[in-house]
């Protein structure tokens, strides 16, 4: 497994997330930890995530999604989206490649 950092600028909020994800010592899991000035994506950390169940999982079975459910209020927000780029890499179930979006 392959340890992976991202970096979200929210955008207007002006919010900057820094999620890191790494393997768990059996190598079954992700750990995911995440530094935020947002008090939302900060109040609640993750528990570690089996990167295959989560990457295959539809959205309203998702853990991320369900954490981003409980704690984050803007519906818009990347960071959900980043988190399970994270155990995406972090599972080696993706390529470390950037993703983006360009709002004109």
């Amino acid at each position: 497994m392959a340890e992976c950092k991202i970096t979200v600028k929210a955008g207007i909020c002006g919010k900057t997330t820094v999620i890191s994800a790494k393997p768990s010592e059996d190598m079954m899991n992700v750990i995911i930890s995440i530094e935020s000035d947002c008090p939302m994506v900060s109040k609640e950390a993750i528990e570690p995530i089996c990167s295959w169940e989560e990457v295959g999982a539809p959205f309203s079975q998702s853990k991320v999604y369900g954490w981003a459910e409980r704690n984050i209020k803007h519906t818009a927000c990347p960071v959900p989206c980043a988190v399970v780029k994270a155990v995406e890499v972090g599972g080696d179930l993706g390529l470390k490649k950037d993703v983006s979006f360009k709002i004109e």
